[in-house]
């Protein structure tokens, strides 16, 4: 019944247009009369709580990271490099955007923010070259959900406060299954953009092969240093995030030369605009999740639950299914938030790995950004392609669908991740 309660007031709250951060605080408003202890200091003390975390810390400094890194020149080298390394394959500007993304995503950790620089640059690019708008800005939306499952990972790092789970075994989780996205992205591709009468760019010689790798060999590294810090024991996430601003000036503003001072009071202010929607969410989904923790709401999901517990691949593809229909509905933060608290013990109950279970549970969630009414990768893909919202849905199926199987062989053949988990963990 509290599951209920709280249920009916948050969509009630969202319907009416409400901010889900506010509409998670009404929500435990309501909870509290309804479980007949209404406290204001309660409520207080939680938003307190839900904020002060060390690890939560970490999404303000790789937000900041992402910005400098795009204002300092580093998403245009990328773009460049790839260029020169695959601009020359029939339909390479796809390949090269699709290897762009896969660079960028492990410098940003958002697909809005990755979608929207990347689009700029290579949407106009593609079309400009003969291939179809519609599907050059479908190719670009779909690559960059890459972004929120590699390392740096604002999604995974939300999810490892809220369920108590190591961030860096989340960062490390999500490298292979970027990998795998990319590989079959590139075969959609091949097979959808094989009608376009498209222009192949001149083969680069090693010559300028070699200078653009070079170019691009600073932005490289970041994410390198970071991996290796991280699984060396260097730093935690947290930290890694402090090295990546510095190292993100440091290459933007001496190196590249492309960051000035005022760009960098424009990055200071965009990322704490950014990172202020995501801790308020965080402060507000605390009060919900103390509340239903007082409700008994995850034990009545666990018995509710129960009968899959002993069958946890069956338990897997239900509560996946779960959270695809909630995610078309919601965005990823406030989903990871929600969704967390009510579902671990029930994970945890079925033995199901916790990092394995992340991994699925945020890739769920991003691949959720390419769907209607609230897909906010397709928001920014049409501003960035100049189409029409219902051009870019058929565009986009197929790109889809493929992301959706990767998603359930992952479900079906979790080795898929955990013996790439425990190469790059070194255990």
């Amino acid at each position: 019944m509290t599951m209920g309660v709280f249920l009916a007031s948050l969509i009630g709250a969202m319907a009416l247009g409400m901010p889900i951060a506010f509409a998670l605080l009404l929500s435990g408003v309501f909870m509290m009369f309804f479980l007949g202890d209404f406290d204001t200091q309660i409520i207080s003390q939680n938003l307190f709580v839900g904020a002060d975390s060390f690890a939560l810390m970490a999404i303000p400094f790789f937000i900041l990271a992402g910005d400098l890194m795009n204002r300092g020149g580093l998403t245009i080298r990328i773009v460049r490099a790839a260029i020169a390394l695959v601009g020359h394959i029939r339909g390479g500007l796809g390949y090269v955007s699709i290897l762009a993304i896969l660079l960028f995503a492990s410098l940003v950790g958002s697909a809005v923010a990755s979608t929207a620089a990347l689009g700029a640059i290579l949407i106009p690019m593609m079309t400009k070259a003969g291939y179809d708008r519609g599907r050059s800005t479908a190719l670009i939306a779909s690559g960059n959900i890459v972004s929120p499952i590699m390392p740096p990972s604002v999604p995974m790092i939300v999810f490892g406060v809220t369920a108590g789970v190591s961030v860096t075994d989340l960062f490390i989780a999500g490298i292979a299954p970027a990998i795998y996205i990319s590989i079959a992205l590139c075969l959609v591709w091949a097979w959808v953009a094989r009608k376009d009468k498209v222009k192949t760019l001149p083969r680069a010689s090693f010559k300028e092969m070699a200078k653009a790798c070079m170019d691009a060999v600073w932005a490289i590294l970041m994410p390198v240093g970071i991996l290796v810090g991280l699984r060396g024991g260097f730093f935690t996430p947290t930290e890694a995030g402090v090295v990546a601003v510095v190292y993100a000036l440091i290459i933007g503003m001496f190196i590249y030369k492309d960051l000035k001072p005022k760009d960098v009071m424009e990055s200071l202010i965009s990322s704490a605009k950014t990172s202020s929607v995501i801790m308020m969410l965080a402060a507000a989904a605390m009060v919900s999740a103390w509340l239903m923790a007082v409700g008994n709401v995850p034990q009545d999901i666990a018995e509710i639950l129960s009968p899959l517990i002993d069958r946890p691949l069956l338990l897997l593809i239900v509560i996946n299914i779960i959270i695809i229909l909630v995610g078309m509905a919601m965005d990823v933060n406030p989903t990871i938030l929600i969704l967390t608290p009510v579902l671990m013990p029930v994970v945890e109950a079925a033995g199901i790995n916790p990092v394995y279970f992340g991994l699925l549970f945020v890739l769920n969630n991003v691949i959720g950004l390419l769907t209607p009414p609230v897909g906010t990768v397709l928001n920014v893909a049409v501003g960035a392609g100049k189409i029409s919202m219902e051009r870019l849905i058929r565009a986009i199926t197929p790109f889809l669908i493929v992301e959706v199987i990767i998603l359930f062989l992952l479900i079906f053949i979790p080795e898929l991740v955990t013996v790439p988990i425990e190469f790059f963990s070194g255990e």
